[in-house]
């Protein structure tokens, strides 16, 4: 009897279990997950005001009137800091970068604040675990913008020092601008994307192949971006020079881009010439120097015989009577060679621009011409004497 007893309780309990009994699982106790670095934060928080009051709005209102506090002492002490700075200095970009700070101060205060007021109030953890996550993403973009806006103010004082800064000046500064511009963006959407726990793994993937495809497309114009950024920086001619290149091309520089560069030629025709190809190649610069004149040499020839003396007095008196050419410096005569067809000189003499050499080339030709045709001077010109021979 007792066995089949003790059987039939083995039956109920089996089929019908006490509700008092507890499994470990119901004895474990809730643990909320922290995922955010405003964690920490947030259970010190609930410490500190749990010895003040415990009722949970109670301790809300204290957070928010706190941190709303902390947010007015934030923004005092930038202002005094304002107004050293701008007492101490002789530079408006330091007040500017403080000024442009006070906003992501504030509204990282602010936003910390609110988090820990929620958090306070006990809502549920995915509640509270979104709201760190918009909050966190609110502060990411407030410090972006600040980047964002301080990188243009420092670019813009950098492009103002041409001696400090000879890479940085106003052609360059939208390059730079818009480089700075793609970096934030770029640690910006990456900050954002940790943030929210997403894989980034597929995300950089694509954007390698994209940047593959995009340098080899844009190869080319990314070779004159280059190479206009280093011709500013070098600066080997300036708008208004007067230009050779060795491609055969010359001209006025009429405007220097990142892409390419614009010349003015002599007959009145612009052209556009790649940076890439000023760069590699060999430029003449005509109106480089101390002064914006140009020397220009002319070959005259004259038979043996010929009165030297003579000739150089006829040279000077012409190129002096000319308009064209200046008088400072003067013009000079040089015997250069005992040629075999006659005697080589050469008459230098200076212009006020680089277009008016082939101008002045032309009147002092003519001029020289006439005179020593005049004068009986022998201009020599290549001879072949022919002898025949009269067989018999």
């Amino acid at each position: 009897m007792r066995q089949a007893y003790d059987a039939m309780n083995a039956k109920d309990q089996i089929l019908d279990p006490s509700p008092t009994t507890k499994t470990p699982v119901d004895e474990a106790p809730v643990v909320r997950e922290s995922s955010s670095v405003m964690d920490p934060l947030v259970d010190w928080v609930r410490d500190q005001l749990g010895e003040i009051t415990s009722s949970p709005w109670g301790q809300a209102a204290i957070a928010m009137a706190a941190f709303i506090l902390l947010a007015k002492l934030v923004e005092t002490l930038l202002g005094m800091i304002c107004n050293l700075l701008l007492r101490r200095t002789h530079t408006l970009l330091d007040d500017r970068i403080v000024q442009l700070l006070r906003k992501p101060v504030l509204q990282t205060v602010v936003l910390i604040g609110v988090v820990v007021t929620v958090a306070v109030l006990e809502y549920s953890v995915s509640t509270e675990q979104t709201l760190k996550h918009v909050a966190s993403t609110l502060i990411t973009l407030s410090w972006a913008t600040f980047c964002l806006r301080g990188s243009k103010v420092l670019l813009q004082a950098a492009s103002d020092e041409k001696a400090r800064f000879q890479l940085l000046e106003q052609r360059t500064y939208p390059l730079f601008s818009n480089l700075a511009t793609v970096v934030i963006a770029a640690v910006t959407t990456w900050v954002v994307i940790t943030i929210w726990g997403a894989d980034m793994t597929g995300w950089l993937a694509s954007a390698g192949v994209v940047g593959i495809a995009v340098g080899f497309a844009a190869k080319d114009t990314l070779a004159n971006l280059f190479a206009g950024v280093f011709v500013i920086a070098d600066a080997p001619f300036q708008v208004g020079d007067y230009i050779v290149l060795d491609t055969g091309d010359r001209g006025q520089v009429v405007h220097i881009g990142l892409r390419s560069t614009r010349l003015l030629t002599r007959s009145d025709v612009e052209i556009t010439i790649p940076n890439s190809v000023i760069a590699s190649g060999r430029i003449t610069n005509q109106s480089s120097g101390p002064y914006q004149k140009m020397r220009v040499k002319l070959p005259v020839q004259v038979a043996y015989g010929s009165d030297i003396d003579q000739l150089r007095e006829i040279l000077l008196e012409i190129a002096s009577a000319e308009d064209l050419v200046q008088g400072k410096p003067a013009p000079n005569v040089r015997f250069r060679a005992m040629a075999d067809s006659g005697l080589n000189f050469e008459l230098m003499f200076w212009v006020e621009d680089p277009s008016r050499r082939g101008r002045a080339i032309d009147a002092l030709y003519t001029a020289v011409y006439k005179r020593l045709a005049k004068e009986g001077i022998e201009i020599p010109y290549p001879k072949r004497d022919v002898y025949l021979h009269q067989a018999e």
